[in-house]
């Protein structure tokens, strides 16, 4: 038996969607005051939706690549790419409500869950089309 199931042959290729996970979870849970004062950001259109579908799309497709080198049919594949849209999806939300109550001068954005919604399919949407439709 591996001592690290996580890094079976298969496995080791979900390690840079846990990476990326973690670097979306320090950034979601950073404190209002972590962010430069001088806002230059603000003056981008929506400069903030862009960014959550960014890191949801990106989390999308490497938690797709690594189910994609798993060794399974194309069917269990689409239906695992669903699942992970719509479990990044719920990720964002999950974020939006620790910022609500955890984290200082951050709050709950419905518009920032559309964004996650929008970057989690859109990468699921992707990865179909790169990895499945080739």
């Amino acid at each position: 038996m591996h001592k690290f199931p996580l890094l079976k042959s298969q496995n080791r290729f979900l390690l840079p969607a846990l990476g990326w996970l973690i670097v979306c979870t320090i950034l979601f849970t950073l404190p209002a005051s972590a962010f430069p004062s001088e806002k230059w950001y603000t003056k981008i259109p929506m400069f903030d939706k862009w960014v959550h579908i960014g890191l949801l799309a990106i989390m999308a497709v490497l938690f797709c690549w690594g189910l994609f080198k798993k060794e399974e049919s194309a069917e269990k594949r689409k239906r695992h790419f669903i699942l992970t849209g719509v479990i990044c999806l719920i990720y964002g939300i999950a974020m939006e409500f620790v910022q609500l109550y955890f984290i200082p001068n951050r709050s709950f954005d419905m518009g920032d869950v559309i964004a996650d919604g929008i970057g989690s399919f859109a990468g699921v949407i992707f990865s179909f089309k790169w990895y499945i439709k080739k």
